[in-house]
């Protein structure tokens, strides 16, 4: 396959864009945007490599290319910002046929869609195994900026949503006779097609009582950890609410449902630090808005350090150079 007929019909599967402040989209050698004067912008890159995020035994490349954006969009919006655009590097490998990368970009560009984010360009490269390297980018107030840093102690931790539904989901791609009916469905769904909390997250940042704000995409044990540090706090963890499918495959394979989920990654829900008198309040409109609860799992503190059930909290979530 040729360069530019992959462009061409990548071009083809992006457009019509949906955010009309992009003045040049793919094609030429830089995309240009009209961005806001009102606004900051929010820029994150994430990556996706073959053989270490994804496998192609247990997902398509569909599946690769929504998760890839997803990623990204979660990232935006764990900053208060509503996401607006990416940009997309793909390495190929040798070997690899049109169907394939077209299948890859299909499932980018249905995410895309999902979170209403235009794809305006990209680059094209051989690699020695499949790689996705998307660059997106949002917007937000300044006063609606919400950052790890902003946590204080007494602060009520939540999170948008139950936790352990990927790694599951992940566990049941590995062995399929693991849960069955509707809990291996929701597990796989969970993992292949997570949904980042893109309205939540602008929900939060318009918040003044929300004090700090991260995504759960390498395991709340580790990401809580990260947000600690940034604010200069510790947290006890009171509970973890453990979605349905991560309490059943715990259970299934001998582990405790909490710390199961505590590992887990790739949730994608946001993870707050609430001021304690608005707390109450703000769940209360979130559950209203939202359709399902805000989960409370504990409580910043002075003291350095993550406290779990009177014992230390140590990361147990996914980290790049550790496993």
């Amino acid at each position: 396959m040729r360069e530019d007929d992959v462009v061409a019909a990548i071009r083809a599967i992006v457009e019509p864009v949906i955010h009309r402040r992009i003045v040049l989209g793919i094609g030429d050698d830089a995309a240009l945007w009209q961005p806001s004067r009102s606004h900051r912008s929010a820029i994150t890159t994430d990556m996706l490599v073959e053989g270490v995020h994804f496998s192609r035994a247990l997902m398509s490349l569909n599946d690769a290319g929504w998760r890839a954006m997803m990623a990204n969009a979660a990232d935006v919006a764990a900053m208060g910002a509503c996401p607006l655009l990416a940009t997309v590097a793909l390495g190929v490998p040798a070997g690899a046929v049109f169907d394939e990368v077209r299948d890859l970009y299909d499932g980018l560009s249905a995410a895309a869609r999902e979170v209403r984010i235009d794809i305006a360009g990209g680059d094209l490269s051989r690699a020695p195994a499949f790689t996705i390297a998307v660059t997106a980018v949002g917007e937000v107030r300044p006063s609606n900026v919400k950052t790890r840093a902003g946590g204080r102690p007494n602060a009520i931790l939540a999170v948008t949503g139950e936790l352990g539904a990927s790694r599951a989901g992940l566990d049941v791609a590995r062995n399929p006779h693991l849960l069955e009916g509707e809990l291996a469905v929701a597990a796989l769904e969970a993992f292949r097609r997570p949904r980042a909390r893109c309205a939540e997250g602008r929900y939060f940042g318009a918040s003044r009582n929300v004090q700090a704000m991260m995504d759960c995409s390498d395991g709340l044990s580790t990401d809580l950890d990260r947000l600690c540090v940034a604010s200069g706090c510790g947290a006890v963890v009171e509970r973890v609410p453990v979605a349905d499918a991560a309490r059943a495959a715990a259970q299934k394979l001998g582990e405790d449902p909490e710390r199961y989920a505590l590992a887990g990654g790739e949730d994608f829900e946001l993870l707050v630090a609430i001021s304690p008198r608005a707390f109450g309040h703000l769940a209360q409109r979130f559950a209203a808005r939202f359709g399902r609860p805000l989960h409370r799992i504990g409580f910043l503190r002075e003291t350095a350090g993550i406290e779990f059930h009177d014992q230390p909290l140590q990361r147990t979530g996914w980290d790049h150079f550790t496993r």
